[in-house]
């Protein structure tokens, strides 16, 4: 049986404190399920490679924020401990002894794989096995890498160079034979050359090993004792005073040029890489023997990106194309479809990727671009693409005169620089761009449009769970609404106005806002249906989250199993509480859904007596997003739009093929291997399947192709 298994967080928690599953280790465990894709024999095999590409990103940021924070942490000598009763040094042993299991686990996988591949003639080949290829080898190392390397030795007069974070670099010894000495130099593989490099179609040679056979054109009249390569992280987390920034713009600027020397938190290597080695290399970047990992094959596998992006349809999932929602399908194929129109005529409830992001909410910022009756467009952005339709028809609104207001947030960690470029470039063109509130993260997904109609104005909105990127539009599963409803463009306007100007609006007609309204929103409907579960209605909660790790709304949903009330937890990543405990948690059921797609959306119901409530929105059940965030769920009121908000939750519910459940004990298990009949229902392939049948296919996708993939967790 599959069991993917943190220690049961009971055992540290103090006494009388509710059962509570460490985030870190939770985290861990949602690494793993990722890694079981790879694993998965019945995944395509470049598929695979993408979910070992990912499982790579995913623990580089980990390190980079996660445990970074935790030795920051245990530097300070805090003795704070987390929820589930650990210091952050009985954390980071435990990250430690479980990251090096995984380690194990993902070079091991990419063993497996690699000899798949290599019987398919896709083939990742080792320097020694390529004899044939050693000549033309040399000379495309003369001619293509030679010139852009730089040794760097250690001596007197030159101190042990700093190595950026992420970087792969080959430490080497050298024998000098005229003094009879040893030395160590470093030489950075160049991040600016293909990692894997093409000998023929489809087989490839590691760079590191390309390099690492001609270090003796580097050396010159020196012997080369040994070579290993070795990475490293460095802390990525940054903390603003900002009320004490004066700009907040240049703040930020100043601190992404400081991200890369940040402190190192975790040092890989080679496994045959020797001892005396290795802690030179530890001493050189100021880190302790628990930073580092001793990897049994390839360093970053982050690197087969390349594979996964091979067009060999035959090693990889079909690609799908979405459909067109039913009710914007244009009457005329050769004209798109009147957004306007059909939200007067009601509610739209789109579904990405099922359903198409271009035809939808691509097209309600479009045609309020190019519509002369719309006066004004405001909208917020958190992470969108390098080359995104929205952004270029906000400057093209800009540039027709319309009011184009965007709120830009220029802290999205990672996505700090790209954010700052698109701003500017609204700026130029005459946008209003706010950058951001102090003190808050604006991670609602909301844009209105204004448009004169008659001798009024009427105002269309959209409200999501998703970012604006076409990208990660077709390969994250996301929902949105589309409405002309008065009393949420009103709210839409309000929550606008708030992060535009100095209003101090605390109250909305429809939407729930954090950080005023959602948290208390959510715990009195929460305690509502305990009330309703011991007055004997129906009582029923489903929350379908990327996380939930809330202590508070945690102890609220234990009391609520406790008085009765049933409730299904859809969590794709990280979950703290811990169900079906005796007297706490027996009502409560948690699964995970890891697969084809990221299971992104976010949808919260409260059966209510009968008088079923349906909201979606952009926040995760964790105390950044309810306490530190702007964050916007609005009610689904039209019952068209709420039956298909029970249809996905029906299809996750039965899911036996991709979904995982969380036991009293901690550990996550197989549903297909729990369930007699298993591999029944695929969520993916029956949504597809679903969306067929109601819409009309769009354009042919294209593929995914930049880093992080279809289970970032910065999602």
């Amino acid at each position: 049986m599959t069991v993917v298994r943190t220690r049961p967080a009971r055992r540290r928690r103090p006494t009388g404190a509710p059962p509570y599953i460490n985030r870190e280790l939770s985290w861990l465990d949602f690494n793993a399920r990722v890694l079981h894709e790879a694993r998965d024999e019945r995944t395509p095999l470049l598929e695979r490679a993408k979910f070992l590409a990912i499982f790579a990103s995913n623990l580089d940021e980990f390190f980079q924020v996660r445990v970074s924070g935790l030795r920051e942490q245990a530097a300070a000598g805090g003795a704070k401990r987390s929820s589930d009763g650990r210091t952050p040094d009985e954390q980071l042993e435990a990250v430690h002894e479980r990251v090096g299991s995984l380690v194990n686990d993902h070079s091991g996988v990419w063993d497996q794989l690699r000899a798949a591949l290599a019987a398919e003639d896709v083939a990742v080949v080792d320097y020694e096995s390529a004899a044939d290829h050693h000549a033309r080898l040399r000379e495309r190392f003369l001619e293509e890498i030679f010139p852009v390397l730089t040794p760097l030795a250690v001596a007197p007069g030159h101190p042990f160079p700093y190595i950026s974070t992420l970087s792969l670099s080959l430490a080497v010894t050298v024998h000098d034979p005229m003094t009879d000495e040893r030395r160590f130099a470093r030489v950075k593989v160049p991040e600016i050359l293909p990692r894997l490099v093409e000998l023929e179609p489809h087989v490839y040679i590691p760079l590191e090993q390309v390099i690492a056979a001609n270090l003796d054109t580097l050396f010159t009249g020196l012997e080369i004792l040994e070579a290993h390569p070795f990475r490293v992280t460095r802390d990525a987390d940054f903390d603003i005073e900002e009320d004490e920034a004066g700009d907040l713009l240049s703040a930020i600027e100043q601190e992404l040029r400081r991200r890369r020397f940040g402190s190192a938190v975790r040092l890989e290597v080679e496994q045959t890489m020797p001892d005396e080695m290795l802690d030179f290399i530890l001493a050189g970047i100021g880190l302790d023997r628990e930073g580092a990992y001793r990897v049994p094959g390839m360093l970053d596998l982050s690197c087969l990106w390349t594979l996964a992006g091979l067009e060999i349809p035959e090693l990889r999932d079909p690609p799908w194309t979405p459909v067109v929602p039913p009710r914007l399908v244009p009457p005329d194929e050769d004209e798109p479809a009147d957004i306007f129109a059909a939200l007067r005529a009601g509610d739209v409830l789109v579904h990405h990727p099922y359903e198409s992001f271009s035809a939808s909410v691509e097209r309600f910022v479009a045609q309020a671009a190019s519509d002369p009756d719309v006066v004004a467009i405001k909208q917020t952005l958190y992470r969108t693409s390098g080359d995104s339709p929205i952004v270029r028809d906000l400057i093209r609104a800009a540039d027709q005169g319309k009011q184009v207001v965007v709120m830009v947030e220029i802290k999205a960690r990672f996505d700090e620089e790209a954010n700052i470029v698109w701003a500017r470039k609204l700026e130029q063109v005459g946008a209003h761009v706010v950058y951001g509130l102090v003190g808050l993260k604006t991670h609602s997904k909301t844009a209105l449009v204004i448009r004169r109609e008659g001798s009024g104005l009427r105002r269309y909105v959209h409200i999501g769970t998703g970012n604006y990127n076409p990208k990660t539009a077709r390969i994250y599963t996301d929902l949105g609404l589309l409405s002309c409803r008065p009393e949420l463009g009103a709210d839409v306007t309000d929550l606008l106005n708030f992060l535009t100007g100095l209003s101090r609006q605390h109250t909305f007609r429809r939407l729930l806002v954090a950080p005023d309204t959602l948290r208390p929103r959510l715990r009195e409907m929460i305690e509502r249906e305990a009330d309703h579960a011991r007055a004997g209605r129906p009582a029923r909660i489903v929350l379908k989250v990327n996380a939930i790790v809330d202590p508070a709304l945690i102890e609220s949903l234990y009391a609520a199993s406790s008085a009765g009330v049933s409730i299904d937890l859809i969590v794709r990543g990280m979950c703290s509480l811990q169900p079906g405990i005796p007297g706490i948690s027996e009502r409560i059921r948690v699964r995970s859904i890891v697969g084809e797609f990221l299971e992104h959306s976010r949808i919260f119901m409260f059966a209510n007596g009968g008088f079923d409530e349906w909201y979606i929105g952009s926040a995760d059940v964790m105390e950044r997003n309810l306490d530190r965030r702007v964050e916007a769920a609005v009610p689904v009121e039209d019952m068209e739009a709420r039956a298909r908000l029970a249809e996905i939750i029906e299809v996750l519910l039965a899911d036996d093929r991709r979904s995982w459940q969380l036991g009293p004990d901690g550990s996550w298990r197989r549903n297909e291997e729990i369930n007699s009949a298993a591999g029944t229902v695929d969520t993916f392939a029956e949504l597809k399947q679903r969306a067929l049948a109601t819409g009309r296919q769009a354009a042919t996708p294209r593929r995914p192709g930049t880093p992080g993939g279809s289970l970032d967790p910065r999602a």
